[in-house]
Formats: C-alpha cells, structure tokens, sequence
C-alpha cells in the first residue's frame, strides 16, 4: 500500500495489528506503535500499566510548561472486532477512496492522524500551552479501568480533543446522550412443570413483566430511551425457572432524566410478591451537553477548519457514548467526532475516507495552536 498514500501505509500498520478490548497483547502492541513513533521527539512518555486484565494506558506530553491549563486529545486503540476479522471478513484494503479494516474508523483513523498533528506541533513548537495526550484501551467497555485518568487530565485542561469518528458528511460532535447501563436478576421457585406446575414460581415470567414496564419508560419526545438487548433464564424445557435475568441500556439528555431513570429502573419491585428481584448499576456515562463553552470552542473550530479550506458543521446530540461524556460533565469545554470521516463502525464494512485524512489532520494540528 505504500505506492498508494503515505498515510494510508502507515495506518494500515495500526490496522494490520488487531486490538479489541481484552486482547491485551494487541491492546498493549498498539501503545507500542505509539511510543515507537514519538522516539527521538520534544515529547515525555508516560505508560500505565493495565490492571483487571485490560490492556495499558499512554499519555504523551508536549508543548510550552507555562504553567497554564492544556489542551487534552484523547484517543482510545481498541475496537470491537475479535482477532481473525483482518483475515476473513474485513481485510485491509482500498477501494477508490474507503481504506477497509477492523477499526479504522472508530476509532484507529482518528487517532492516527491526530497523533500525527501532535506530532507536528510538537517539532515546531508553536502550542500556546502545554498538550497532553491520552491513549487508552478499554473505551468499547465503558473505560472501566480508566476512567479516573480521564477525568483527572480533563479536570486539568483548558480543552479537550476527542477522535472519535466523524458523523455523516464530516460532522464532529459537540453533544451526546448520557448512558446507564443496569443488571437485574429473579431468583423464583423450582418445580417440575408438568407434575407440579402450581407450586413453581417462574423467574422468566417475572421478568417478562419487567422487560415490558422498562420498555414502557422510552420517552422519545424527552430524548429517553430503555430497552433489554441481553437475556437469559432457565435450566431445562421441563422446570419452571427459578433464575433469570436481563440487562438495561439507558440513554438520556440531561443529568436530571439520568438521576429520574435510575431511580425509577433500581426502584422496581417484583410482580410476584414469591420472587426475588435484585439490581444493580447506575449511568455510566453522564450526558455531554452543548454548553456555552462548548459552542465557544466549536466557533474556535469552525475558524480553523474555515483555514485549512472546509467548512465544519457539528450534529444534533448524539445517543452514542464516549469518553467526552466524562469530561464535558465536569463542564470543561468538550469537542468530539473529530476523527476520521467514513462509515460502518462496529460492522464487517467498515472504512474510512482517505481524502479525510489530511483536512481532519491539519484541523486538529490548527486547534492544538490555537486554543
């Protein structure tokens, strides 16, 4: 690929090594593609090791030590592809324009070619404050294990930079919807269901009841939505399920719809008063709202883009998560999307558009000299 397009041969590179969440050699051999390419750079490398068996964390370090608070891009290097996908559904490759590959564009692309701007500003030393740089390798799992260090480097920044993909036409994302994520479990009554059905309690139709009344709380007019993707219960065809259980995805608008829902989703109480009913979870994302700073911030952006010669439009609030919900909550100026342009995250036709490259590149490189 390397007669094509630079760029496309070396994040082709990234592609070829396949990271998902809890493959952790391959989480960890992407951290060290990334030390390897700021070697011999104005730039301080910070590894965290992996805990919970998850993979390690990079922070890189650059511009003035002047004291002010910097200016954070934050990138996470795993996908949700397992490993194989290169090899037989998803081979990396270009056709025309779109460079295919497991996680090219949530969100490898984007961290790429922001790692490239960063580089590029540190060398010629032209940021105005000091720039951080944040690799993680569990965000397709909610960031469980780092989470802290991204509300502590946003806690101390000016701005925060996030790469993940660009939304359709090249839109970057300056909202995003709060989200829970609840695990509720019945525990019934055994019994054999054919010789003594009536003395059986079923766990199953204790949670069907529950699915329903869950169901029941989306509120699209109030941008809430619930529903139950993962299910299970039962031991065999011919006993009345004495287990059962099923998860919650919520996603809200405001941080007081988060604390509503929650109360409402860990405050249910069994239908059948001989079943027990436990839960357990919260919202794990905050909502990302678009405050006046972050408007501010995008104004800033659709300057720079103005620059480099396109113009920048933001979408409505999205429902997906990222961790720009964690630090746009503690009301620091957030913008996200800013990664590469293309399609079909999380499915085999994943790709990225080539042409997208160099302008999300120079905006990036032009928002680390600005702000």
């Amino acid at each position: 690929m390397s007669s094509i397009d630079p760029s496309v041969s070396a994040l082709s590179v990234w592609l070829a090594l396949e990271s998902p969440t809890h493959h952790t050699p391959g989480v960890n051999g992407m951290m060290d593609l990334v030390a390897k390419e700021v070697e011999g750079l104005p730039i301080a490398v910070e590894r965290l090791p992996g805990r919970d068996g998850l993979g390690d964390s990079l922070i890189l370090r650059a511009g003035v030590a002047n004291g002010e608070p910097a200016v954070a891009v934050m990138s996470h290097l795993d996908t949700v592809h397992p490993v194989g996908t290169s090899a037989r559904d998803l081979p990396v490759r270009v056709e025309g324009d779109k460079l295919y590959g497991p996680g090219v564009y949530d969100m490898k692309g984007g961290a790429w070619l922001a790692l490239q701007a960063f580089k590029d500003v540190a060398k010629s030393g032209t940021a105005k404050r000091p720039l951080v740089f944040l690799f993680t390798g569990d965000e397709e799992i909610g960031s469980p294990t780092t989470r802290g260090v991204i509300e502590e480097i946003g806690r101390a920044s000016a701005a925060v930079l996030v790469t993940e993909p660009a939304r359709e036409g090249g839109k970057i994302v300056t909202a995003r919807k709060g989200v829970g994520r609840f695990e509720v479990k019945f525990e019934g009554r055994p019994a054999h269901s054919g010789a003594r059905h009536a003395d059986g309690r079923s766990a199953i139709r204790e949670a069907a009841h529950h699915i329903l009344a869950i169901d029941g709380m989306t509120d699209y007019g109030r941008g809430i939505t619930t529903s139950v993707a993962l299910m299970g219960g039962g031991t065999a065809a011919n006993v009345i399920p004495q287990h059962a259980w099923f998860s919650v995805d919520l996603r809200v608008t405001t941080a007081a719809d988060g604390i509503e829902m929650a109360k409402r989703i860990l405050g249910l109480k069994p239908h059948d008063p001989d079943v027990r009913i436990s839960i357990s979870g919260g919202m794990n994302r905050p909502p990302y709202e678009k405050t006046p700073a972050v408007a501010a911030l995008f104004e800033t952006a659709r300057g720079v883009a103005a620059g480099v010669g396109f113009e920048l439009q933001d979408c409505p609030m999205t429902g997906g998560g990222s961790d720009g919900n964690f630090t746009a909550a503690f009301g620091v100026p957030t913008l996200d999307g800013l990664g590469i342009d293309g399609a079909g995250a999380h499915t085999l036709s994943e790709y990225a558009l080539i042409s997208s490259i160099a302008p999300r590149r120079a905006l990036i490189k032009g928002l680390l000299e600005t702000i």
